[in-house]
């Protein structure tokens, strides 16, 4: 097992900057003596977050109340039961329609939790009471130097959706006991469904 100690940074180059992300390399002398560049991206910590409505509450916003998205289709039981909120929005940089948690990035001088509050209601319109933060963790340690963390927010209130100029989502909502299996359905995605495996191990959804 090796450690930090056993590794030598030479150099810290920053290739180039991004509105979203910085890129570039360390070279390293590894512990074998021998030298080696490292290729990162980083990113700004971002927020996912996983938000319970209360069975039997159909939300509007803009006038138009959110979609349901039940692979088995819709019916009054299900209605009836604890949803999640989704959104579902086209990925242009994997040229993909997917069905998402609520997300967004951590701004300066923002808890997680603060985050979460925000990214929520600007997405979906929904405000939570309550909010908890579940895990912190870091992404694609290989590649990225990047943290995000899950918060389970509920207590639900209507607020006031704002999107971003690059934000066109459709807010859907799931029954918690369809939410798991319905984000295995591709397209899938990692942080949807890392966040819903960990509020379903603390035996929240």
């Amino acid at each position: 097992m090796t450690n930090s100690d056993e590794w030598t940074l030479i150099e810290a180059v920053t290739e180039y900057e991004t509105p979203w992300y910085d890129a570039g390399y360390d070279l390293l002398e590894q512990p074998d003596g021998s030298e080696k560049r490292y290729y990162w991206a980083e990113l700004p910590p971002a927020v996912v977050v996983v938000a319970r409505v209360d069975g039997g509450v159909i939300a509007t916003l803009d006038g138009d109340s959110a979609g349901t998205d039940d692979a088995e289709g819709s019916d009054r039981d299900a209605m009836d039961e604890d949803q999640l909120l989704f959104v579902e929005q086209y990925r242009p940089t994997i040229r993909e329609t997917h069905l998402e948690l609520p997300a967004g990035i951590v701004e300066d001088g923002e808890s997680y939790t603060t985050a979460a509050a925000r990214e929520l209601e600007e997405e979906t319109g929904f405000r939570p009471s309550s909010t908890a933060l579940l895990q912190e963790y870091a992404v694609a340690t290989g590649v990225l130097r990047h943290d995000r963390a899950v918060v389970y927010a509920e207590g639900l209130e209507l607020g006031e959706r704002k999107l971003d100029s690059n934000e066109f989502l459709e807010v859907r909502t799931v029954p918690i006991s369809r939410a798991l299996e319905r984000t295995r359905d591709q397209p899938a995605n990692d942080s949807t469904m890392s966040a819903l495996l960990l509020a379903s191990e603390d035996g929240l959804i």
